[in-house]
């Protein structure tokens, strides 16, 4: 009987665990055609595209000019669906992440003496596709330090990314503002598991002595495997093991709990490479990447005196959610013979 009884469970709390995906996929579906809704005619001109238009990949972390809907030009109404849609689709940590990040624009306009390029508004949405639970779609948040790329297929989400976040000052030093930093953990986790490392171990894990001045894949549209010198996971201690996963993980972490679940399914630590570049302290430009099978994770910090970070989530296959879609076309195509 007892054993019935927690099977019976077991199938209620699966049901409510399905029920509650459904619920998200349907919250951003939802979310998203509530802010299309709203949108004027001249809005919705910019805003979607196709699938298939070239844009979907030209993905930037730059100040720039960008096709699609800004912030600035939404009315209050506009701007609350367009928060809903955007907190539906990260995890609490995600969001504040992002919102951090944009709040650093009225920092860097207050530093650089009312740099009009340094504007929060400027963050946009742009539509790939129609919002659906059938076929494909994408949406993208963009702006500067924040490129988000989200790619749905039969109501599925299949792909978050290319991901980045960046931050300039990666610490304010002064003004009001003082101590914020949107990306702690992502420094200070490395320099913590970088200080474990005995002499053997750091020779193997620090590949340079200077940093790269960005981070090397750059906005690529696509990307490939990088020089896979550093130190493997496999032959790090248990601690070190423990605190290279949580790294990772932080780096993972902005994603909803699905996609997280997701894309942590998709990590083989025993095929992860830790390798570093640069000053081995905080203060000096510095560089890490963490390299597995099938994603790269880079971390740079080397401009404006080694306190402007950046910092992106790539999937070697699967980036714009290339691997499923691929695999789905060749299906279609040879069922057509």
């Amino acid at each position: 009987m007892a054993s019935r009884v927690s099977f019976l469970v077991g199938l209620l709390v699966l049901g409510v665990a399905i029920a509650q995906t459904q619920g998200r996929k349907d919250d951003v579906v939802t979310g998203a055609e509530n802010f299309i809704k709203s949108m004027t005619a001249e809005q919705k001109a910019r805003a979607l595209k196709g699938f298939d238009d070239d844009y979907r990949k030209n993905w930037r972390f730059v100040p720039a000019s960008r096709e699609g809907v800004n912030l600035g030009e939404l009315n209050p109404e506009q701007a609350t669906i367009a928060a809903k849609l955007l907190k539906s689709s990260l995890s609490e940590a995600g969001y504040k992440r992002v919102e951090t990040i944009k709040g650093l624009e009225d920092v860097l306009f207050e530093m650089e003496n009312g740099n009009k390029g340094r504007d929060k508004r400027l963050y946009t949405f742009t539509f790939f596709g129609e919002p659906t639970t059938r076929g494909t779609w994408a949406w993208r948040y963009e702006g500067h330090h924040v490129s988000l790329n989200f790619t749905f297929k039969d109501g599925n989400l299949i792909s978050s990314s290319p991901q980045f976040f960046g931050s300039n000052p990666a610490e304010v030093r002064s003004g009001p503002h003082k101590g914020l930093r949107a990306l702690p953990q992502e420094q200070d986790l490395a320099f913590a598991l970088l200080d474990s490392f005995t002499p053997a171990e750091l020779a193997k894990a620090v590949v340079g002595d200077t940093a790269p001045y960005e981070i090397v894949t750059g906005n690529n549209r696509k990307i490939g495997i990088q020089d896979k010198s550093g130190i493997a996971y496999k032959d790090l201690s248990s601690k070190q093991k423990e605190a290279l996963a949580k790294l990772l993980r932080v780096h993972a972490e902005s994603q909803s709990g699905a996609e997280l679940k997701r894309r942590w399914g998709r990590v083989d630590l025993d095929s992860v490479v830790f390798a570093w570049m640069g000053s081995t302290k905080p203060g000096k430009g510095h560089y890490y990447r963490i390299q597995g099978s099938k994603f790269l994770v880079e971390y740079d910090n080397t401009q404006n005196d080694a306190n402007h970070i950046h910092a992106v989530w790539r999937d070697f296959e699967g980036d714009f959610g290339e691997d499923v879609l691929a695999e789905h076309y060749s299906s279609v195509h040879i069922g057509r013979h």
